[in-house]
Order: C-alpha cells, then structure tokens, then sequence
C-alpha cells in the first residue's frame, strides 16, 4: 500500500549527525550521485540557503552520509494532490535534496537515520508539514518503505529517471520513520 511503512534493522553504527557546511557534502554528492561530473557541476545554486547534514563515524573526520534541505514549496501544480493537508495556509514544505551514502556504508540503517534527523530539522527548524524530494525512480521503494508517496509523472536529469515524492510530516509519520534501515 502506498506510504505505508516497514520495519527494518536499525544502524549498529553509533553515528554523529551534525550540521555541516555545504562544502562538505560535496566530495560524497559527486562520487555517489555524479561520477561523471565535476565538484563545481555538483554544487546548487541555492546550497548557500540550504541546511546540510552529515553522518560521521566516531573514526571519521569526514561524512559517510549527506543530505542537504531547503525551504521549497511543493511544484505549483501539485498542491492540489496534498489532500490530506486542509488548507493552503498549512501548506509549508521542505525539500531534501543531494541525499548520498557512501556505498560501502548504505543497506545498514545510516540513510535511515539521516533522512530522520532531515525530517525533524524540516519539522522543527523550517516549521514544515511536508517533506518532498526528487527521487531516483530505481530508489523510490526505499522511499516508499520510509512512509514517503509518489506524486507527479516521471522526468529526467540528464539520462536518470526521477519521481517526485513527499510525506506528511504529522507525529506518526515522523514517529514510525525511527525504526528503519539502509
């Protein structure tokens, strides 16, 4: 069933999740999400207004995991399809972008926990009701997985195939989110 959760393993890793300048989420966004591109091609424009996070192992002086969160209204045309939000006052979003795990660290719960800590600083810090991103259609059942819902059709960046997807940020869906992995 769309957006409903599963449980999974939690992380067996103590990590430290800390804000992090957007320089540093660089080096881990090229190599998992544009190999082919280079640093500066990586870098958004709008990454001076964002809030970036990081996953670090006690061992590690740099992140194994990034995600990076903006204040961004859902696309104009699908609002409409937010229905269980009651009213356009009530309508504030967040957008996680740029969310990369070194592959020698993902399947084991860091994601998880990382688009958790996004999910409370959209909540909290950006006073947000919804979470939306655009997901790698080879990636949305992990999203699904995490309570998040497909919205919109399909499009591309660059040869990659992408979904929009959102969740409602309501204490359930933040409250279940706690016992995923990868």
């Amino acid at each position: 069933m769309p957006g409903e959760v599963e449980s999974e393993v939690k992380s067996p890793f103590v990590l430290r999740i800390a804000r992090i300048d957007v320089d540093a989420t660089l080096e881990l966004r090229q190599s998992v999400l544009w190999p082919t591109l280079s640093i500066a091609d990586i870098r958004l424009a709008e990454d001076d207004k964002g809030l970036h996070f990081g996953a670090f192992l006690p061992q590690h002086e740099k992140p194994i995991a990034v995600i990076s969160l903006f204040d961004t209204p859902l696309p104009d045309q699908e609002l409409a399809m937010t229905s269980e939000i009651d009213s356009p006052s009530q309508r504030k979003s967040a957008r996680f972008r740029k969310f990369a795990c070194d592959p020698m660290y993902q399947n084991q719960g860091i994601g998880t926990e990382l688009l958790q800590h996004a999910i409370e600083a959209a909540r909290l810090t950006l006073g947000a009701n919804i979470i939306w991103c655009d997901a790698r259609t080879a990636s949305s059942a992990w999203y699904n997985k995490r309570g998040m819902i497909k919205f919109g059709d399909p499009f591309y960046k660059r040869d990659v195939q992408y979904i929009r997807m959102m969740m409602s940020l309501d204490a359930d869906a933040c409250h279940c989110l706690g016992d995923q992995s990868v």
